[in-house]
């Protein structure tokens, strides 16, 4: 296939040729062959596939959240061509045999995946840490989060050993001891964010990284929420993800969210979110990830203390990234940076996150004029509900996995394609030039040939 006219992040205007799984070549003019079909991009916006490495896609244990089939059309029909699961499933992913069963139901995955192993007091690192497993985490520091919080001895621990092992550590970091227990006394929506205060998290994030650099280990910090642990961790050397909706929400939202904006770490006062946006703008912060944690609406409408934490979001990261870049200050190079370039590389995924020459043809094509308000009712996520309801985003045309369609929307709807994803960390089977996009494509049905439907 020849993708002719895309417009990549820095603004130059290519034509990107993607053979089998890989892209072969990105160049102006280049001479489609005898057997390559056209894809014409009109100057759209061709962005690498999102590597979104915070998901909680539910299974095992969880299926009437959300299943690793609906989350992966949620992820492909959002731009995001890889994904990373959490460990806390049931049951948790702490030994191999749950990794082994976390790995059969990934077979339903649209989209390339990782798998987590959980580090808990019933964690068995000998089995664990013999499969290929993304990286450790996200491991709960001194935190209440149910049965996965370790003590800092635990922690040191899994640093220890994943040093050994040459495997990424990623920290969930709140202090416990440092929650406001008065706060408990109150029952209104901004409770939560006042018991979890923003203190917490800097002094988890403190302690984190004073053991990691004891150990001369580099950690990476999931889902920062304050400017403060920001800095600690990027003084530190250690890498920092942020979320969409720490970006954009802020307590205020509260009123309107009510217990559909409980979340862990929660939303913090609008003065840090703007900090921590800004953060997100100057490179401080190394990545946006989505936390994607489905519930259903039942179990949300309850009191602020029984509603489980948690948002969905893997379908609107990018959308809403791409909205902000319309008026605000990201730019299109920061956002494919802190999407796809800097998780790549801070995970060790050479094949992925730029759009060059010898890299899997992870490919996602944007209109950025074409801004739509996001409605839950539009999304393919099995949970019903979105915290950024009206909110706008440029969603994708089509999104591509090595080559293949796994995404595809034009005028006369949507189409999506077969399981295609793969686990980033097992040995890649050799790439034959066959079954990717100039091949058979998942979901073409009646649609013609790839030009017909761009």
């Amino acid at each position: 296939m020849l993708i002719r006219g895309a417009a990549l992040a820095d603004g130059r205007v290519r034509d990107v040729r993607v053979r089998g799984q890989t892209i072969a070549a990105v160049g102006e003019a280049l001479e489609a062959g005898p057997d390559e079909s056209v894809l014409e991009a009109s100057e759209n916006l061709l962005l690498p596939g999102m590597i979104d490495v915070h998901v909680h896609f539910r299974e095992p244990g969880f299926s009437h959240k959300e299943t690793w089939a609906t989350g992966t059309r949620s992820a492909a029909a959002g731009g995001v061509t890889t994904v990373v699961d959490q460990p806390n499933t049931d049951p948790p992913t702490v030994d191999g045999d749950s990794f082994d069963t976390k790995l059969e139901y990934a077979a339903d995955s649209l989209v390339d995946f990782g798998l987590n192993g959980g580090v808990t007091p019933d964690w068995i690192p000998g089995t664990l840490l013999r499969r290929n497993i993304f990286a450790l985490g996200e491991i709960f520091l001194a935190d209440s989060t149910g049965d996965m919080g370790v003590s800092p001895e635990l922690y040191a621990e899994a640093l220890d050993r994943a040093v050994g092992r040459d495997v990424k550590v990623t920290v969930h970091a709140e202090d416990a001891s440092e929650f406001n227990r008065s706060a408990r006394e109150r029952d209104d929506a901004d409770a939560w964010s006042a018991y979890r205060r923003a203190r917490a998290e800097v002094s988890a994030v403190r302690q984190a990284v004073g053991i990691a650099q004891r150990r001369d280990a580099r950690i990476h910090v999931a889902h920062a929420s304050t400017p403060g642990g920001i800095d600690v961790a990027a003084e530190a050397g250690m890498t920092t993800e942020v979320t969409p909706h720490h970006m954009l929400l802020s307590r205020t939202d509260l009123r309107e969210l009510g217990t559909f904006g409980r979340m862990n770490p929660p939303l913090r006062r609008e003065k840090r979110r703007q900090r921590v946006y800004d953060r997100v703008v100057d490179g401080t912060v190394d990545v946006v990830a989505t936390d994607h944690a489905p519930h259903t609406r039942a179990e949300k409408e309850v009191g602020i203390w029984e509603a489980p934490s948690g948002v969905p979001g893997v379908e609107t990261a990018l959308p809403l990234l791409l909205a902000e870049a319309r008026e605000g200050p990201l730019t299109h190079e920061r956002i494919r940076d802190l999407t796809a370039r800097n998780p790549a590389r801070i995970f060790g995924l050479p094949n992925k996150g730029v759009v060059d020459a010898g890299m899997d043809a992870d490919l996602a094509l944007f209109d950025p004029e074409e801004a739509r308000p996001i409605r839950a009712a539009d999304l393919h996520t099995k949970c019903d509900w979105t915290p950024f309801e009206g909110r706008e985003g440029v969603f994708p045309r089509w999104t591509m996995v090595r080559g293949r369609f796994v995404y595809r929307r034009d005028e006369d709807g949507e189409t999506f394609g077969d399981p295609f994803g793969r686990n980033v960390r097992a040995p890649a089977e050799p790439d034959t030039g066959e079954g990717g996009a100039a091949g058979p494509e998942p979901g073409r049905g009646d649609e013609g040939s790839p030009a017909d439907g761009a």
